[in-house]
């Protein structure tokens, strides 16, 4: 009879442990922020830029081509 008395005891301790381990509803973190932006945008200035690099790169090869 006693050793039920202290097993239900240490079953009890245990319980409550568990128990509060789960946290109170209230006491929970906010749920996470939304994601952040995407980064800087380049759709519209890279056409500018392809069209820049080709002029340049046709530039450069005729100016070596011609000296």
């Amino acid at each position: 009879m006693q050793n039920k008395r202290i097993i239900a005891s240490i079953l009890f301790v245990l319980i409550s442990f568990v128990c509060e381990a789960q946290g109170v509803p209230g006491s929970m973190p906010p749920p996470p922020g939304p994601p952040p932006p995407p980064g800087f945008p380049i759709d519209g200035g890279l056409i500018y830029g392809m069209a820049f690099a080709l002029f340049y790169g046709v530039k450069k090869l005729l100016l070596k081509r011609n000296n």
